[in-house]
């Protein structure tokens, strides 16, 4: 399909040379003294902890970009390579609260609540890829990231995205992953866990820990993407166009560094850009400012070939209301038609702070929609049916065509949440809105298939090496 552009050509290039201007006259202040020795050597300039960046050296290094990106899975079925299997959709991630299922009453989200969502994750097939959506309140103080990983690999199959700390709590993860996968071997060959930092702070700082990861995780070969978040008003300029060339200067400096740590390292172009609201300084995910963004940031990365996505079909909303509903589609339409291959959608609402089943349910569909719109539409002579139509011919019913019967479950998205119903038979099935609706396909999904995806010996020994882990069990929502 072709793709809308919210730029024209010389826009993008004018960004494009924006950003290159930057990285040459103001550069970044890099505060991880490794990855500015790293720029040093591959020809920056690098005065105390300021980095610039040389026209020539930044285009030297995007020639390297891989055009491609691939989401492993620790079944291969749901392997995920983009662009050729986009729209990908992947869970919003790390919210610290929750709606509790059965209460309805946010909370602080819990390691039994990630094993949930991980079951749920799994069976919806609108989903490709479980980044862990929210913290985990009762983790231990030094097993932070574990106590998120490990209920997530106990009930998703799905590819995994995970973001760590420091190196001991990286060390953790890959012991994990090694421990599951049989052997380290056995998972650099397969490597089923996606990392993924924001080492750039906007405005123009690369900070410690999550460069640090970023280069650790480039040099070994393994599955990582940086995100950048530059947002206007707050930390980009309160313009479209500014930050755009800010962000577009981040992600090529971060990029810079993945190529000169190890070239030829796939990555994402890939964003969480807003536009503050002044009067509140609130962070407006939901904004339709931050689809017209991703929009934009779309043809940036078509621009450099290489995939793109973000945190995009998000909503300001605290509950199911036509709010959540008109901020997560107009966004999430917005960057399906403009060619984004990686959304960050499901399940959160109040600006990415709070997780609702409910929500992750409703944004499956969703989701199933805009796969639906990439597939676009079919031209065979079969499909325009031009004979058909002369053989039914004015007056005459199409309903009982064998073309008709053909294509009646493949042509349309089949929904199971949006109600088509008449009011009549609408309120004979109770009158639900849909939430409620939403909340039942929740609790169906939480009585069946309930089994843990890891071995009751495999679990042993991870509950033996990580000694005082939570227990990350599937309860029941009774």
């Amino acid at each position: 399909m072709s793709f809308a552009t919210l730029l024209a050509q010389e826009q993008v290039e004018r960004i494009h040379d924006a950003a290159l201007e930057i990285l040459e006259d103001v550069g970044l202040k890099v505060r991880y003294e490794p990855a500015r020795e790293i720029f040093k050597q591959h020809g920056c300039i690098v005065e105390d902890e300021r980095v610039k960046f040389p026209r020539a050296v930044v285009e030297k290094y995007r020639k390297m970009y891989p055009p491609s990106f691939t989401f492993y899975a620790r079944d291969p079925k749901f392997d995920k390579t983009i662009p050729q299997d986009s729209p990908v959709i992947v869970t919003a991630s790390s919210a610290p609260d929750i709606l509790d299922p059965v209460t309805g009453r946010e909370r602080r989200a819990e390691s039994g609540d990630i094993a949930r969502i991980a079951h749920l994750i799994n069976e919806l097939p609108g989903y490709d890829i479980f980044s862990i959506s929210t913290l985990a309140d009762d983790a231990p103080a030094d097993q932070f990231t574990i106590s998120r990983l490990y209920p997530a690999l106990k009930y998703c199959l799905k590819p995994i995205r995970v973001t760590t700390t420091d190196r001991k709590d990286t060390n953790s993860v890959m012991k994990m992953a090694y421990m599951v996968a049989g052997g380290e071997g056995a998972y650099k060959e397969h490597p089923f866990l996606t990392h993924h930092y924001c080492p750039v702070v906007s405005p123009l700082t690369m900070d410690n820990l999550s460069t640090e990861n970023v280069i650790y995780f480039a040099k070994e070969g393994l599955p990582v993407y940086p995100t950048i978040v530059p947002n206007a008003g707050l930390t980009s300029p309160m313009s479209m166009a500014g930050t755009l060339a800010q962000g577009n200067a981040e992600f090529l400096a971060a990029a810079t560094l993945m190529q000169m740590a190890k070239e030829g390292t796939p990555l994402i172009y890939a964003t969480l850009a807003t536009v503050a609201d002044m009067r509140s300084g609130a962070y407006t995910s939901g904004g339709i400012e931050c689809g017209m963004l991703h929009m934009a940031f779309a043809q940036l990365a078509r621009f450099y070939n290489v995939p793109v996505g973000g945190y995009i079909g998000l909503t300001n909303a605290k509950i199911n209301d036509a709010q959540a509903g008109y901020e997560t589609g107009m966004s999430a339409m917005g960057g399906t038609v403009a060619g984004m291959d990686m959304f960050n959608i499901g399940g959160l609402i109040d600006a990415l702070k709070t997780f609702d089943f409910a929500k992750a349910v409703i944004d499956d569909e969703v989701a199933q929609m805009m796969k639906r719109v990439k597939r676009g539409i079919n031209f065979s002579d079969d499909d325009l049916a031009l004979g058909l139509i002369k053989e039914i011919g004015p007056g005459g019913s199409f309903i009982v065509a064998k073309h008709t019967v053909k294509r009646m479950k493949t042509e349309v998205v089949m929904t199971k949440l949006a109600d088509r119903d008449s009011r009549t038979t609408w309120e004979k099935k109770g009158s639900m809105d849909i939430h409620t609706r939403a909340m039942k396909r929740v609790k169906e999904i939480m009585d069946s298939n309930t089994t843990p995806l890891i071995s009751p010996e495999l679990d042993a020994k991870l509950r033996a090496e990580f000694t005082g882990m939570v227990a990350g069990e599937l309860k029941s929502m009774e």
